[in-house]
This record gives C-alpha cells, sequence and structure tokens, in this order.
C-alpha cells in the first residue's frame, strides 16, 4: 500500500505534464489566449515547478515525509479544482503556478517515501522499478486520458479527474503512511533561493514573451529582462553568501560532469518542451485532428521514449554516459530536422509519424545518461541533490526554450497570414520554431563533450539505488547535509 501510494503521487504528477498538451487548442478557444500567452499554460507549470523542486525535497527531510506528502497532494489538488473551474486565462495560469508548486513538494517525496520504506537492496530494486513504471505509464496515460475527456466532455475534466484520485490519495495515505525525518545538521529552508530563482526565469520568460507585441527595444520587454538579469544576481548572492542551507551550493557546479549534464539536459529541454506543443497545435489546427485522434497520434511516441529510456539505462553503465548523450542529441536534432518540413495538406504518418517516433527514442535515451553523468563525480550523499539539479535544468530550459520558439513561431505566422490561408501560416511558424529546435538539441551533444569519458566513476555506481531510478529523471531528495 506505501508502495502504490507513492506512485499514486508520483504518476499524478508526470500525467499532468502530458494531459494539458492535446487540450490546448480547446483552452485557447475558450478562455481567449493570445498565440504566445497559451504557452503560459505550460510554463506557469513548469517553472514554479523547477524553481521549487529542490526545496521542496528538503522540506520533506525537516517537517516529515508523510507531513509533506499529504501537504503537496493537498495543494495540488485543490489547484486542480481551480484550473478545472477557471472563469479566464488568467485564473488558470495562476493556479497552473500553485499546481506546480504542489508538484514540486510531491515529486520527490515519492522517492524518498519508497527509498526509506524498501531498505534491502532487492527490494529497493523492484520498488523502484514499480515506481520508475507508474512515472512511464503515466506519459502515455495521459496523452490517452487527455484526448477522451477533451474530446468526450471538455478541457476542464482534465483537472477535475484529479479530485477524486486526489481526495483518495490523501486519505490511504494518512492511513498506511509513518512519518520519518532526516537528522539534518541544518534545519533552515533557503526560501529566498527558491522565490528568486523562480521570478528570475518567470521575469525572462515574460520579457521574451513580450517581444511578440512590443520588440526588444520596448521598456516593457527589456524591464522584465533586466529584472531577470538582477534577481539572478541576487540568487547567486544568497546560494553563495547568505542562505545556511543553499538549495544549490554553488561548489557542486565545479564538477564537470555535472555541469555537462546541466547543460545537456537544458538543450534537451529547450527543443522538446517545444516539440510537444507544436505537434499537438498542428495537429488539431492544422491536420483538424479531433483531440482524441491526437492523443493516441502521441501514444507511439510515449511508448518510444520508454524504450529508449530501457535501452539507455542497461547500456550507459558499460559505456559510460558521453557517448550516448552525443548519440541522442544527435538524433534528437536530425529528427527534429526531419519534423520541420510541416505543410498544410501533410498527413500524420506522411509528415510526423517518422520523425516523432525517431524523436521519442532520443529523448529516452538522453535521461539516464544525464542522471549518470551528473553523479559520476559527486559523493553518494549528493546524488540526490545532483539529479535534481539535472532535473531542473531541463524543466528550466523547457521553459525558456518554449518562450523563444513559441515567439519565433508567431512572428513567421503572423508574417505570412496576409499572403497565404491561415492553416499554410500555422504549419510554416510550426516548421520554424522546430527547425530551431534542432539546433538547440545540437547542443545537448555539443555539452556531452565537457563531460569525462570513460564509464561512471565508482562514486556513481555506489549511488546505485537512485541511479536505477534515473529513467524517471526525478531527484531523490537526500541532501549533503547526511541524511
Amino acid at each position: 500500500m506505501i508502495l502504490a501510494i507513492a506512485c499514486l503521487g508520483q504518476f499524478m504528477v508526470i500525467l499532468d505534464v502530458a494531459i494539458v498538451n492535446v487540450a490546448l487548442p480547446s483552452m485557447r478557444q475558450e478562455l481567449h489566449f493570445s498565440t504566445t500567452g497559451l504557452q503560459w499554460v505550460v510554463n506557469a507549470y513548469t517553472l514554479a515547478f523547477a524553481g521549487f523542486l529542490l526545496l521542496g525535497g528538503r522540506t520533506a527531510d525537516l517537517f516529515g515525509r508523510r507531513r509533506m506528502f499529504l501537504v503537496g497532494l493537498g495543494v495540488f489538488t485543490a489547484a486542480s479544482m481551480v484550473c478545472g473551474l477557471a472563469p479566464n486565462a488568467a485564473s488558470l495560469i495562476g493556479a497552473r503556478a500553485v499546481q506546480g508548486m504542489g508538484a514540486a513538494i510531491l515529486s520527490p517525496v515519492t522517492l524518498t517515501i519508497v527509498t526509506m520504506t524498501f531498505v534491502e537492496p532487492r527490494e529497493r530494486s523492484r520498488a523502484l522499478g514499480v515506481w520508475s513504471a507508474a512515472l512511464a505509464s503515466g506519459g502515455a496515460v495521459g496523452v490517452l486520458l487527455g484526448g477522451i475527456l477533451t474530446d468526450l466532455f471538455s478541457w476542464r475534466w482534465i483537472f477535475l479527474v484529479n479530485i477524486p484520485v486526489g481526495i483518495a490519495g490523501i486519505v490511504i495515505g494518512r492511513m498506511v503512511l509513518r512519518e520519518s525525518r532526516a537528522d539534518l545538521r541544518s534545519t533552515s529552508l533557503d526560501v529566498a533561493g527558491a522565490l528568486s530563482i523562480t521570478a528570475a526565469l518567470s521575469a525572462l520568460v515574460f520579457g521574451i514573451v513580450e517581444t511578440t507585441t512590443h520588440g526588444w527595444s520596448s521598456p516593457l520587454t527589456l524591464g522584465p529582462i533586466v529584472a531577470a538579469v538582477v534577481l539572478g544576481a541576487l540568487f547567486v548572492v544568497i546560494e553563495a553568501r547568505l542562505a545556511t542551507a543553499p538549495i544549490v551550493p554553488l561548489g557542486i557546479l565545479r564538477s564537470r560532469a555535472l555541469m555537462g549534464a546541466n547543460i545537456s539536459m537544458a538543450c534537451v529541454g529547450g527543443s522538446m518542451f517545444a516539440m510537444w506543443y507544436f505537434v499537438s497545435l498542428y495537429l488539431q489546427e492544422v491536420l483538424a485532428m479531433s483531440p482524441l485522434d491526437a492523443g493516441l497520434a502521441f501514444i507511439p511516441a510515449a511508448l518510444a521514449i520508454v524504450a529508449g529510456s530501457q535501452f539507455a539505462g542497461r547500456v550507459v553503465p558499460r559505456t559510460g554516459p558521453r557517448s550516448m548523450l552525443v548519440g541522442a542529441g544527435l538524433v534528437i536534432s536530425a529528427s527534429l530536422f526531419w519534423m520541420s518540413h510541416l505543410s498544410a495538406d501533410g498527413s500524420y504518418f506522411g509528415d510526423l509519424f517518422g520523425p516523432l517516433i525517431l524523436v521519442s527514442l532520443g529523448l529516452g535515451c538522453s535521461f539516464p545518461p544525464g542522471v549518470f553523468a551528473a553523479m559520476s563525480s559527486v559523493r553518494p550523499t549528493e546524488a540526490g541533490l545532483a539529479s535534481g539539479l539535472v532535473n531542473s535544468s531541463r524543466q528550466i530550459g523547457g521553459a525558456i526554450g518554449l518562450a523563444v520558439l513559441a515567439t519565433v513561431a508567431a512572428h513567421r505566422t503572423g508574417a505570412l497570414r496576409v499572403g497565404e490561408s491561415n492553416a499554410a501560416a500555422l504549419a510554416d511558424g510550426y516548421g520554424r520554431a522546430i527547425a530551431i529546435g534542432s539546433i538547440v538539441a545540437l547542443g545537448t551533444a555539443a555539452a556531452a563533450f565537457i563531460i569525462p569519458g570513460g564509464r561512471p566513476h565508482t562514486a556513481a555506481r555506489s549511488a546505485a539505488p537512485v541511479v536505477e531510478a534515473a529513467d524517471s529523471h526525478k531527484p531523490n531528495p537526500r541532501s549533503d547535509n547526511g541524511d
């Protein structure tokens, strides 16, 4: 029951990432989102999740895993209800940000509960396998369930369906989970660090989005970008000088393997988040697929991610992470370039199916080596921090990449609407953004050369219980404070 409830929490977090994409066109139509404003349905969740993820893991160690599981699930469920009942775009975006904060608490604590409950190596390995399977299935179920609920009922039900599941999880969690805390030397929380980095990223994304309507030289564009730089500098000062227990100890970033892994995963996120976003819009707004058909169209891609992740997880311990990351980055880049040749009179099997499968295989192959590389030069007690940083980097790269590429697509579509049909202009804009995403994906391969070659070091192998969950690309929230 403990394993089941932990898997349920992680399943809900991943389900809500995947389930939204298929419903985006319906949300835009009902709530009158602008061309670039729609991305905030994704980015509000992503930025809050990335900014508070490491802090969420520490709150569980400090205040109790059972308590923070219930708090995280409660926040996530309540925010889901607000999302489902949102009367306008602003309230939906705000509720999505709160939902991301709930996910940032819930996601790391589910892994901690599993690793603290199953301490015998063989038991732990099996439990982490089930946990990873629940995470992987969340993506596949999300795209299908999003299509079914949006097609048969309304996009609002993709959020409202979380309410009974969340309530059941809270009731059962109170019954079966035991309370536990880490023995931390420091009991402080780096709230200032989490707030400053989240505000910096949000300001940067907002400034990029504003270029669509105001241009790069407008104060409405430059102001948020300057604020992002100032807040980013403040974050560095807080982590280096002020925080008693910083969420990102800057000293750990001296590791070449960790830096290479973080840059690679940021490039993966920068290209892939936008790809899912544009493919969903292309299927429904250009190819005129129903939400259900669009959901079904994503199923092969979700299965390909699982297959690629399983393959890489078995190969990386023998070859080392660098060669796998280089190969994955090149596959993603080539597949996105192939996919970028979208047209208004295209078809799913003729234009999308092949590159979608290949890019998904490449995406799956990038996750395990990213985590392996991150932990190859850190102590076992820092494994959770290292894997958490990799996950945050991918989310941050995804948010910034989506903001930039959505702006590119909007500029291109707007320039072509005068002389072409709406469908042709949309297809060309989406294709242009995906083509630039293929260039971003090359950064995955390039940054992999920062990582030392060869097989993972002993430190990585000694952290095997965490590494076995690498397919999930979620952090083990154990700090480097000896817990």
